[in-house]
């Protein structure tokens, strides 16, 4: 069985997550503390980041490379369309996510809320934090108007653009940092992609020191 080492309050193990569980693959989660720079997790990521995928007697790393080579080799259901146009636009939108959106609202309300206590690193920056509620607005504003013009984020079918824009957007939901009622298209979508099998395990984690909103696991809000 696959294993992948995570936790439960990272986009970009999310990402991965819901990756495999759409392609299903059974993967045995694993939590790693790894701030705490363990040697043997060392070994598996020298750059002491997750996640860390061990499939098919290889130990990976960087979840857009991960997710790009389950794609390639678990090709069904895909997750990335043919037509190279496409296939550029699902790119750019999980760049969008994964970079963009990251440094202005990820890190500002969930690292500041949440990582900084589980890691011991201190108490949450209020700048940081009003900056992220701030920013958050806008990429919400960004993705109505894309939904206005689209069924999914990148076009008419789901694609990995969406599960890096839910993995996110779940992570932050759970510490109620999402204003949902500012797009009616994007929680419809939302719903729609909660709703997924490949979700369920997600919206089953708990982290210990906070509880999710009663919102949070219900797939009709």
């Amino acid at each position: 069985m696959a294993r992948l080492y995570h936790v439960p309050l990272s986009p970009f193990c999310r990402k991965v997550r819901l990756s495999l569980a759409e392609k299903k693959i059974e993967v045995e989660l694993i939590e790693e503390r790894y701030w705490e720079q363990d040697p043997d997790f060392l070994r598996r990521n020298p750059a002491a980041k997750i996640p860390v995928l061990r499939l098919d007697g290889i130990m990976m790393s960087e979840s857009a490379a991960i997710c790009e080579y389950l794609e390639d080799t678990r090709p069904e259901p895909p997750l990335m369309p043919a037509d190279p146009e496409a296939r550029f636009e699902v790119r750019r939108l999980i760049s969008w996510f994964d970079d963009k959106f990251h440094h202005e609202v990820t890190s500002k309300l969930l690292y500041e809320r949440v990582n900084k206590k589980v890691t011991g690193e201190g108490y949450p920056d209020s700048k940081n934090v009003k900056a992220g509620a701030k920013a958050i607005k806008y990429h919400l504003d960004y993705m109505a108007w894309l939904l206005d013009h689209r069924r999914w984020l990148a076009g008419d079918v789901m694609t990995l653009a969406d599960f890096a824009a839910a993995a996110h957007l779940s992570c932050l939901d759970y510490i109620s940092d999402v204003d949902w009622n500012r797009s009616a298209a994007v929680k419809d979508w939302y719903a729609k992609i909660k709703s997924r099998p490949a979700f369920r395990s997600i919206l089953a984690d708990q982290i210990s020191g906070f509880r999710p909103p009663a919102h949070y696991a219900d797939l009709d809000f």
